[in-house]
């Protein structure tokens, strides 16, 4: 009989505090939501070195970026370190440079996943040239960094990204469209 009574008194006070087995927000689904502006492209030329199994190191040998407030180039040094999972997936680790065209330099990181079908898989190996839709899941979520007043507002804010073309060998580079989020 103590003892109920005392799991009562606890529940009434938890309930007071708000404090009780679910998370109403939660339960009613998401209280906010999100939106992207698009801030520019970035093409990577690349030269991929097998480190060991379980690594890849691919050199990014240059480049462009190119958006509505942000153009220029990419300078070494900079490298993907890919981590080679079982399954196929690669998760990166790329940090690279730009020089933009009014020559402020900005760093650019961003950690990802790369999962591509055994198809694509199949069609990269064979020199084809992938679009963002032809089965390979390329998303990232880059951070940069810069001293340039101009362009402080990149230091600011958390990106995300997708693949729209991806080419392993012949031309090897990645294309992706890099978003603000909102």
């Amino acid at each position: 009989m103590m003892i109920r009574k005392l799991r009562i008194f606890v529940a009434s006070i938890l309930v007071a505090a708000g404090v009780t087995g679910t998370n109403s927000s939660m339960a009613q689904g998401p209280t906010t939501s999100i939106a992207t502006e698009y801030i520019m492209s970035v093409r990577a030329n690349v030269a991929a070195m097998r480190v060991t199994d379980g690594l890849s190191v691919i050199e990014v040998t240059s480049g462009s970026v190119d958006g509505p407030r942000i153009k220029g180039k990419l300078i070494p040094p900079g490298a993907d370190w890919v981590r080679n999972l079982p399954g196929d997936i690669g998760r990166l680790d790329v940090r690279i440079m730009i020089r933009t065209e009014d020559d402020q330099l900005i760093y650019l990181a961003y950690n990802g996943v790369l999962k591509c079908s055994r198809e694509a898989n199949t069609r990269l190996a064979n020199g084809e040239k992938l679009g963002g839709d032809d089965g390979c899941y390329y998303m990232l979520a880059p951070t940069f960094e810069t001293k340039s007043e101009k362009y402080k507002w990149l230091n600011e804010v958390q990106t995300v990204g997708k693949m729209i073309e991806f080419q392993r060998i012949n031309d090897p580079h990645v294309v992706y469209d890099i978003f603000v989020l909102r």
